[in-house]
């Protein structure tokens, strides 16, 4: 169904950012995604960040249970989800209590009424009904009664009460719909997709979502409809992917390219399990997923596929890294080509499973057994995770080691456009295995070349036999061997391998003057909030670059002068300070701080605030 002519007026702005938020069972993830990718195919640049409740059946109507979904869409290039919101649905009072102080002042709040009722009222700590007093005069307040109509809405579908009300999601996207000049279409063709199957549904559902596009149509009390136009994104095709499925994406390509069978061995651990899952859809591209029985079987396995010839990769969060700790320590010693997928969430130990956090830098670098250094790699947005995952691949290849891609929580299950590459786009991965060895020579596993990588042997090829293992190698033959001086060499041979990788990745870009008042340096998810506050600084005549790695261990050649070509270098991170603990060690170099541990994203303004400090 196209959107019809617009009776009421409507208004043009260059952005939004619109969040939906419920009980965990009311469907705002859903509501969430169709929204972004109705605004992808509209051709808005996107960016979203999705809340997952940190209770997975916490009681219904409480603040534990409240999930969210925000979407930034705009006709100019972005990078973060937003720090406000502009339009705020709440389906329950519990809702409106965790997620009010996001909304700006003037901002338009709709509200399902019908759920304001006593019980739900207490469960969110309101003494009274907050939709009837004063306390939400700075809003443009909407309650609508979402349950009743979209109730009459699906009558006559033969759906119970409670099946009726698992549409009240579609209710809300359609008014959601109108108010920012969205069409039905996509989400039309959606419901046939996913609920063909059961047509009763898929009509209630369709139902709902044009009863609530022709509430807001008719309603006098909206009277503004807004339009949000296309961005002037680079040409091509693209399509909204989230960062998790960009990593498996990454990971297939990667392989394709190389030649290679992708094997992936792990655990499901929330927030990194959707790369299994992705996975586990393309066994026509020669995958093999092994969902294994835990976090030490996942590891090991995929260190024999890497021994086997494979494509080895292994995915997981923090806590199943500690439990992969000892087992990667034996692909160092073994020195095999593997990927290490780390979604960092919040910790320690379970700590919060739904939220987002970067503090495993310090696990990514030292939390192993032993002189045990590995390449660190980190993506910078959810399209970056795809390139990301073949350049560590790349890197792992020529330098016969174990790369760990550091993600995270926010950039795993956030969204943006993603321009689909060429296939002649992508970077080929040059695979060398030794040919059999027919004339009686002893074969030397390693022997290295100029990169200190050694030959990656195929079992059972012809003269090639040798011993792996987690004891100490004899330099060149790779025999267990207990000498000291061998163990020290070894020990710095494999450090200085990874050191090498320096020498074979771009040097560090700079967003900015090459010297000035202050650098603000960032790794990981922080990128959107960090370019864009630096962006707004700059604009504002302070001189400010912004500087962010891709590359943790071992940092780019050029990144020490660039370090010191500024008078203070400022570190945000949600950490308590990781990085910069790496950078005064390495270069001593003092750094200013900025950091975050409370599961959410830094918003632009932290960083205008803090960059003005500093040089105020």
């Amino acid at each position: 169904m196209a959107t019809s002519t617009p009776s009421k007026p409507v208004t043009t702005l260059d952005e939004a950012t619109v969040r939906f938020c419920g009980d965990s069972g009311d469907g705002m993830q859903l509501a969430g995604t169709q929204f972004t990718n109705t605004s992808a195919l509209l051709g808005n640049d996107v960016a979203t960040f999705p809340d997952f409740p940190a209770e997975i059946r916490a009681p219904r109507g409480t603040k534990a249970g409240v999930s969210g979904f925000q979407i930034h869409f705009s006709s100019n290039e972005i990078f973060t989800p937003g720090d406000t919101v502009d339009a705020l649905v709440a389906m329950n009072p519990a809702a409106l209590a965790t997620n009010l102080s996001d909304l700006r002042a003037g901002g338009i709040l709709l509200v399902n009424k019908d759920a304001f009722e006593k019980k739900g009222l207490e469960q969110a700590g309101y003494a009274s009904d907050p939709t009837e007093g004063d306390g939400l005069e700075k809003y443009k307040l909407h309650s609508v009664e979402m349950t009743k109509l979209t109730r009459l809405a699906v009558e006559g579908f033969g759906l119970s009460v409670k099946e009726a009300d698992r549409c009240r999601n579609f209710f809300a996207m359609g008014l959601v719909f109108w108010l920012y000049d969205r069409s039905l279409d996509p989400t039309l063709r959606f419901i046939e997709q996913k609920f063909g199957k059961r047509p009763e549904v898929a009509k209630a559902n369709t139902s709902a979502l044009k009863a609530g596009y022709h509430y807001g149509e008719t309603v006098e009390a909206i009277n503004t409809q807004y339009h949000v136009g296309p961005a002037k994104l680079p040409s091509g095709t693209y399509r909204n992917i989230m960062g998790n499925t960009a990593l498996a994406w990454g990971l297939l390509a990667a392989a394709q390219r190389s030649g290679k069978r992708l094997f992936l061995g792990a655990y499901p651990i929330t927030p990194a399990s959707d790369v299994l899952h992705e996975l586990s859809k393309h066994k026509n591209f020669d995958v093999l997923t092994f969902q294994a029985e835990d976090e030490i079987a996942a590891v090991t396995a995929t260190i024999g596929a890497a021994f086997a010839g494979e494509m080895a990769v292994t995915a997981s969060s923090g806590p199943g890294i500690a439990l992969k700790g000892e087992a990667l320590g034996l692909a160092v010693m073994t020195e095999l080509p593997m990927v290490v997928i780390n979604v960092q969430r919040g910790g320690p130990s379970t700590g919060l499973p739904t939220k987002t956090e970067q503090s495993d830098l310090f696990q990514a670098m030292y939390g192993r057994n032993g002189e045990c250094p590995m390449p660190i790699l980190a993506a910078s947005s959810p399209g970056d995770c795809f390139d990301v995952a073949q350049e560590a691949w790349r890197i792992a290849v020529r330098f016969m080691t174990p790369v760990m891609i550091l993600s995270d929580g926010y950039l795993a299950n956030g969204s943006e456009p993603w321009r689909i590459p060429d296939l002649s786009e992508l970077p080929s991965v040059d695979v060398e295995h030794p040919g059999p060895s027919l004339n009686g020579d002893e074969f030397m596993p390693y022997d290295r070349d100029e990169r200190l990588a050694r030959p990656w042997a195929i079992p059972g090829t012809p003269g090639l036999m040798h011993r792996l293992g987690g004891l100490e190698k004899q330099d060149g033959t790779g025999n267990v061997c207990y000498d000291p001086d061998n163990h020290e060499q070894m020990c710095k041979t494999r450090a200085q391998k990874v050191a090498n990788v320096a020498d074979d990745v771009p040097l560090q870009e700079l967003d900015g003057p090459d010297s000035g008042d202050l650098l603000v340096l960032s790794w990981g998810g922080t990128y959107g909030a960090c370019a864009t506050a630096v962006h707004q600084t700059q604009g504002a005549g302070k001189k400010v670059s912004h500087c962010h790695l891709r590359y943790l261990n071992p940092f780019p050649k050029n990144f020490e002068k660039i370090l010191r070509s500024f008078d203070k270098v400022m570190i945000p991170e949600l950490n308590l300070g990781q990085l910069s603990v790496m950078v005064r060690s390495e270069f001593l170099i003092d750094t200013i701080g900025l950091t975050k541990v409370q599961g959410k994203p830094f918003s632009v303004a932290e960083i205008v605030d803090k960059i003005n400090e500093v040089l105020g």
